[in-house]
């Protein structure tokens, strides 16, 4: 008989392992858990997350309840008698009471090499922090945030050019791949879990919006990655001094030079032209090729200067 999987899971991050379970001929997706629909958009109508979306185009049933303790839904999660239960990016901590229902345990899927890069925003903590690799792991869960003991890893390069959503891309496939390979084995009692190291252990907190301002007193390269970490969400960010307030630009695209002025205060605009915004960084300097200025479009640099024309040694912050 298939084993009966429930899976939890509820951006679009989740959706290539749903996808993977649902079509696998030796699984019997039983049901999808995601978060309640949230509003969005300018007229804060209510929207389905991606895993419900794609749930219900696969006719599976949903189950959103507000808390995963809530013992009516647990009594729905036991009704629907799963042998496991597959997680990744759900969104809440699972009680015990949860993690006890299935006779398999419940298993995470983790995007990053734990036990580096706990919590809530693994791929860009690791992009952030200048890691050379991350990958994904996975878990069978405990009542911790994300401490239970090791199935398998897969590891991936971070190269120069990746942002968070490109890493997010590519840990989405490697975690779907992983899981459906790891999933017999465990099943079958052929690679038990193993208990997290001690050492090594990092935590990636959840992100604010505040997160993505950048700071010029810090170096080029620290700056870049920050960019990089935080594209597309939540986007840095940093304030042009015009009159009669500052004007919020949003950056989406910018890289490293080593160009340097006799005295770079932080912030101080070198040049200015089609070839990018040149800003003085505590160390070297970063070269702005795409930004979007509050309530508009994102531009190329050559098209935003056309509009808003600057003389060098204008100030950023």
């Amino acid at each position: 008989m298939p084993l009966r999987i429930v899976f939890m899971g509820t951006p679009d991050i989740a959706c290539p392992t749903l996808q993977a379970l649902a079509t696998s001929p030796d699984l019997q997706v039983v049901g999808v858990i995601a978060q309640p629909d949230k509003p969005r958009g300018r007229d804060l109508k209510l929207q389905p997350p991606p895993v419900k979306e794609l749930a219900l185009r696969l006719g599976l049933p949903v189950l959103q309840p507000e808390r995963a303790r809530n013992e009516a839904f647990l009594a729905q999660l036991r009704e629907l008698r799963p042998d496991l239960v597959a997680v990744l990016a759900y969104g809440q901590i699972l009680p015990q009471a949860l993690l006890d229902i299935p006779p398999h345990g419940c298993l995470n899927v983790h995007t990053s090499l734990l036990p580096r890069w706990r919590g809530a925003a693994p791929i860009q903590w690791a992009i952030l922090a200048g890691d050379a690799a991350t990958g994904v792991t996975i878990m069978r869960m405990d009542a911790g945030l994300d401490t239970g003991g090791i199935l398998a890893t897969r590891a991936t390069p971070i190269a120069p050019d990746d942002n968070a959503q490109t890493l997010h891309d590519r840990l989405a496939t490697l975690g779907a791949e992983l899981l459906l390979q790891t999933l017999p084995r465990y099943v079958s009692g052929e690679i038990p879990p193993l208990p997290q190291p001690a050492e090594g252990v990092t935590h990636a907190r959840k992100l604010t919006k505040d997160d993505g301002r950048l700071d010029w007193s810090q170096p080029a390269a620290v700056l870049h990655r920050r960019l990089r970490a935080f594209t597309p969400w939540p986007g840095t960010f940093t304030f042009l001094s015009t009159q009669p307030r500052p004007l919020l630009l949003k950056v989406w695209r910018a890289e490293i030079t080593d160009r340097q002025s006799p005295s770079p205060t932080p912030g101080t605009i070198l040049a200015a032209d089609k070839s990018g915004l040149v800003v003085a960084c505590r160390e070297g300097a970063l070269r702005l090729l795409e930004v979007q200025k509050e309530g508009s479009r994102r531009l190329p640099i050559g098209e935003f200067l056309a509009g808003h024309p600057l003389t060098e040694l204008a100030r950023l912050g």
